[in-house]
């Protein structure tokens, strides 16, 4: 009898760890920035970009000692200007500075030409990289993985039967909706 329990428990026993093994979530973690480095058209991406922004900073520091010239020529001048010509001249001077002003907008702005140039030449290689991390991902049935390449881990895929944001606003007394990740499963940082 005794050992007729014993194995109940023992059954009982190895049946929940059966159980918590196959529920176990996997997760993984990938350092993008270490991956990227090893991909030589993402370093020759990098390079040319950092070719034209130094070759756009060059033309835009240019203007600004063309505009200091302009400005030290009016300052020597000034005495000998009448009130119109100088309104002239300062007028020409503010013009330049905010054409230089706009030009470095265009170039460096928040959507400006580098910043569609990186779109063209990095964003290709990175979602690339990110595509190979949901199928890393879909393939060895994980169900998260992180970006360990800065101090912030970023999550780079989370599998959506994950997403707990309904059962939290059920468990406040919400109703739900549809959670935005249930149709999402990559996550670009």
């Amino acid at each position: 009898m005794k050992s007729r329990v014993i194995r109940k428990i023992s059954m009982a026993v190895a049946f929940t760890l059966a159980i918590l093994t196959a529920s176990a979530q996997k997760f993984a973690y990938v350092n993008s920035q270490y991956i990227l480095s090893q991909i030589p058209d993402y370093k020759a991406a990098q390079d040319q970009i950092n070719q034209i922004s130094i070759e756009w900073q060059k033309e835009i520091e240019g203007k600004y000692s063309e505009i200091d010239q302009l400005y030290k020529a009016y300052k020597a001048d000034e005495v000998l200007l009448t009130d119109e010509m100088k309104q002239k001249r300062e007028a020409e001077i503010q013009q330049k500075e905010q054409a230089v002003k706009d030009l470095q907008k265009q170039h460096f702005g928040v959507n400006g030409d580098l910043f569609k140039k990186r779109q063209e030449l990095v964003k290709p290689i990175q979602d690339k990289v990110y595509n190979a991390v949901q199928e890393l991902a879909e393939k060895t049935n994980l169900a998260i993985i992180f970006d360990a390449s800065s101090d912030n881990l970023t999550i780079l895929f989370a599998n959506p039967k994950y997403d707990k944001s309904d059962d939290i606003l059920r468990s406040l007394g919400y109703s739900t909706g549809n959670s935005p990740n249930n149709n999402k499963k990559t996550y670009h940082h």
